[in-house]
């Protein structure tokens, strides 16, 4: 068996596909796939003692179209393999969907691998070629339902046996008193708005160096963020994967009474095994507010420049590892959602252009930017200089938006008992979802591309700049009941219309998830390139102009997109 044959800390990889839960829908197909339907559901499973399946044909939904009662399952089964008829006598032999996504990762906790990842992976060249347009699944009443995954990804690593591989989250407790909850109100409406923060400034530490023409940076591997494993409140993730509390991110350092520098030098060696004589040199990393619409937080970083070094250290109390990695590595992971933790995407994208380094080139989906006629552009400087503003004033009263609660979690080794238990406050919107979209309107006009900026006034603005005024992208906490990518696609046009006037095309994922502030909350952020098709009420600034002025951008959901947006363009330099 393959984890046999891992060491410990190895990582196992399965892509393949992914069952769906039971039940059943209806399958709309045109006539020539109808005609395969039948086909297969006399074939599938041919060399086991009953081959083939049952289904009930329904009336037709509209000429041309035929309409199947099925198994969800095996539903998916038909359309995932519907284009291999060259080698359709092998391919039906196989079956795709063996296990669920749940029965993945319990068979993996049962091996004794920590999951760092598990999440549906969605090509978007077959949905676009192979799926739109050629068929529908739809509920049994009726209505459309997303289209299956065409692939799946988990990730294990190996522990020792004394090691958890999973987080839980428990009954709720008494806070801690380590977040603190504030309210603000707008002098102009009178509208509140509800921030929460949590105690001291925290400095992201990130030592690197170069070897042998590759840049690595030190970083903490399966770092336990078990708030994001929380219960999710009625708002699964959209995108079907499932929270994660192990992370790859920074190494932290709470900023206390004496210099920081002095402080990070006396202390990386038993942070990350980085002994004073090997630091080089050190330089100011990123300053963004990651999620300034409900946190109040200003993450600040040192680059530090070390001598080359392979560090493996496994920190004591399941803190996770310490190793150099790969800087484009990681770049690419969170293009396609394999690095959550936005803060390490962010550094890394600060450091290479430091370095005059490239990126490296896009891996995520596809952009394609449609002629949209002239633009009246908008220029940063003139942007981010309109006039500076203090529009809130704290209030006594809540705005009723966010809750401050705390809950006991529990981490469990491979056979079910419990290694750790921790309280730990979290803060959680009262009403909406846990999860945010994040959106990048674009337009082209001839060569020049542009994006759609939002000029806001937020309270967390106030706090660290002294003024509310912030240059942000449009983006907005999603409501409970948006569920799948299809609801999402939805609840963008709609929002994009309401607020802004904004006519949009079609809509690309901008890399994976990311979660803002994992050691506050469990929010988790969808990014979006939109295709507009009016100017709306936006500032449009050339993408050229914005990312050469990447390290002004204050809201760090806007710095992210610029960053990734710049790569999934083609564009070059650092």
């Amino acid at each position: 068996m393959q984890t046999e044959q891992l060491r410990g800390n190895g990582t196992l990889i399965v892509r393949d596909f992914v069952a769906p839960p039971p039940g059943e829908v209806l399958l709309d197909l045109p006539e020539p796939t109808a005609d395969l339907l039948l086909r297969f559901a006399r074939e599938f499973r041919k060399l086991s003692p009953n081959p083939g399946f049952p289904f009930q044909e329904e009336s037709a939904p509209r000429p041309g179209w035929r309409r199947f009662r099925l198994e969800r399952r095996l539903a998916h089964e038909l359309v995932l393999r519907k284009d291999y008829l060259e080698d359709w006598d092998t391919e039906v032999l196989e079956e795709y969907c063996y296990f669920t996504q749940t029965e993945f990762e319990e068979v993996f906790a049962r091996l004794g691998l920590r999951v760092l990842a598990s999440h549906p992976v969605v090509n978007p060249w077959i949905v676009r070629h192979r799926f739109d347009g050629k068929f529908e699944l739809r509920d049994p009443q009726g209505d459309l339902q997303d289209d299956p995954p065409t692939n799946y990804v988990i990730v294990g690593e190996k522990v020792a046996a004394d090691q958890g591989v999973a987080w839980r989250e428990q009954e709720s407790c008494p806070p801690v008193g380590f977040l603190f909850q504030e309210s603000y109100r707008d002098k102009r409406t009178g509208k509140l708005r509800d921030l929460v923060r949590r105690p001291n400034l925290t400095v992201d530490v990130v030592p690197w160096f170069e070897l042998e023409d590759e840049l690595f940076v030190v970083a903490r591997k399966s770092y336990p963020r078990p708030i994001l494993a929380c219960q999710r409140r009625g708002s699964p993730l959209v995108d079907g994967a499932t929270p994660l509390a192990y992370v790859t991110e920074p190494i932290a350092l709470i900023a206390s009474d004496r210099p920081v520098a002095q402080t990070v030098d006396e202390s990386l060696e038993e942070l990350a095994g980085i002994p004073s004589a090997s630091i080089r040199a050190f330089g100011a990393g990123s300053h963004y507010l990651p999620s300034p619409g409900g946190v109040q937080e200003e993450v600040r970083s040192l680059l530090i420049e070390v001598e080359p070094q392979l560090v493996q250290l496994t920190p004591a109390h399941g803190r996770g590892r310490i190793r150099a990695i790969e800087a484009g590595q990681l770049l690419r992971a969170a293009q396609v959602g394999g690095l959550s933790d936005a803060r390490l995407e962010l550094n890394v994208q600060t450091l290479m252009r430091r370095l005059g380094r490239s990126p490296g080139g896009w891996i995520g989906e596809s952009l394609i930017v449609v002629e949209g006629g002239p633009v009246r552009a908008t220029s940063w400087q003139e942007l981010s200089q309109r006039g500076q503003r203090r529009v809130f004033q704290r209030a006594s009263e809540p705005a009723g938006y966010l809750e401050l609660t705390c809950s006991r979690f529990e981490e469990v080794r491979a056979d079910g008992s419990v290694c750790q238990q921790l309280e730990l406050d979290l803060v959680l919107p009262r009403r909406h979802s846990l999860s945010t979209v994040s959106t990048v309107p674009l337009r082209r006009d001839g060569e020049s591309i542009y994006v759609g900026l939002d000029d806001d006034d937020l309270p967390a603005a106030q706090a660290f700049t002294g003024h509310s005024q912030l240059v942000v992208n449009p983006a907005f906490r999603l409501p409970r009941e948006v569920g799948g990518r299809r609801a999402l696609e939805a609840f963008i046009r709609q929002r994009l219309q309401e607020q802004y006037g904004l006519e949009t095309g079609e809509l690309f994922e901008l890399g994976g998830r990311y979660h803002p502030s994992p050691g506050l909350t469990p929010e988790v952020v969808y990014p979006f390139a939109v295709q507009a098709r009016n100017a709306g009420k936006l500032y449009w600034v050339l993408i050229d102009d914005l990312f050469a002025n990447l390290e002004s951008l204050l809201d760090g959901h806007l710095r992210i997109a610029t960053g990734r947006l710049w790569l999934a363009l083609g564009r070059k330099g650092a």
